[in-house]
């Protein structure tokens, strides 16, 4: 039995040094490349400059990079064995990946095609530009597609007059993606209070992180495709408020119209949950927040105080930013953000 334990001893640790993690920092790239956060951040500001609706965009795909985790089977030779190795079959997690922004291969199909994605996650030209200027003034690859979107998001915000907080960094980006799993894991605009603390909990997330992240729609517009259901059918909406929203988009067709999710979609503030307590929130999944359940009280409590909102938003985006990154030596830190 011993020799056997101690191949087996053997083969885990080798495992374990493939597949070593470190924690996120704030100062990860203070030595590696201190160049590289300002360079983000003149982009941004440059982006949302010209569309103010980009800051929301750059916030979304954050979030819809962190929600997917995908958990594959992969195999592997420890090279580190005696022989020929030993072939192993290990979970790889991931979360904050930059997953989203893969384009399809033959291997797989790439997130940007699930339902909470297709035809409405948006913003890749400006990663794509990031990426090229940050790898410039680097000299070379050196920061993941993965920190750009954490670190976007966060300008973002800050660029629309809202808070800021230290972004974490450190992750890695990952060599798949899975449209099936954004599929089941993403949050539906159509969600009642039960499914959202359901699934934000899957995540790790608890209520109160439920509210703050759901104050970044703050910022934005929504498709009438997804907000039609609700002005025409739901109880809990205030009805000129329905009226209002109607004009724009009809029963049929105007699927693609746009409308904002609060009436200050440009600035970050609290006009979000203001709405709620008036049942003027353009999405189902927004209203639940505010419909006599357990979280009416901190949306009011935000609504009231925007120092307690972003206080407890920049602490829920750093631990979004946390869901299961990729970090020491796996997956890779990409040329380019879609392959």
């Amino acid at each position: 039995m011993a020799p056997r334990f101690n191949f087996l001893l053997h083969a885990f640790l080798c495992l374990a040094l493939a597949t070593t993690s470190f924690s996120l920092s704030p100062k990860f790239y203070d030595n590696l490349c201190p160049q590289a956060l300002p360079a983000i951040k003149r982009i941004v500001e440059a982006a949302v400059h010209r569309e103010p609706r980009m800051g929301a965009s750059l916030l979304r795909l954050h979030f819809h990079d962190c929600f997917v985790n995908v958990t594959s089977f992969l195999h592997t030779t420890i090279l580190c064995m005696p022989k020929n190795g030993l072939e192993l079959i290990f979970l790889v997690f991931q979360g904050c990946d930059g997953s989203l922004l893969l384009d399809s291969t033959s291997a797989f199909e790439t997130e940007k095609n699930a339902r909470g994605n297709f035809n409405s996650v948006r913003g890749f030209e400006v990663v794509d530009q990031i990426k090229a200027e940050v790898d410039r003034v680097c000299g070379r690859p050196v920061v993941s597609c993965a920190d750009i979107l954490a670190v976007a998001a966060r300008d973002s915000v800050l660029a629309l007059g809202g808070p800021t907080w230290k972004v974490r960094l450190g992750r890695r980006d990952s060599t798949t993606a899975s449209r099936a799993l954004a599929d089941s894991v993403l949050p539906s605009a159509s969600m009642d209070l039960p499914a959202l603390i359901s699934n934000f909990k899957n995540q790790g997330l608890n209520t109160r992180d439920l509210v703050a992240l759901s104050g970044g729609h703050t910022v934005g517009l929504s498709q009438c495709v997804i907000f039609r259901n609700r002005i025409y059918n739901a109880t809990n909406i205030d009805p000129t408020f329905a009226k209002e929203r109607r004009v724009t988009c009809p029963r049929t067709g105007g699927n693609t119209n746009l409308a904002p999710l609060d009436p200050t979609p440009a600035r970050f503030d609290t006009a979000y949950f203001k709405n709620l307590v008036k049942e003027r929130g353009l999405l189902t999944s927004d209203q639940a927040l505010f419909s006599g359940g357990s979280t009416d009280k901190l949306v009011e409590t935000y609504s009231k105080n925007p120092d307690a909102f972003w206080v407890d938003f920049g602490k829920s985006m750093i631990k979004m930013g946390n869901i299961k990154p990729l970090t020491g030596n796996q997956g890779q830190i990409r040329v380019n953000c879609r392959k």
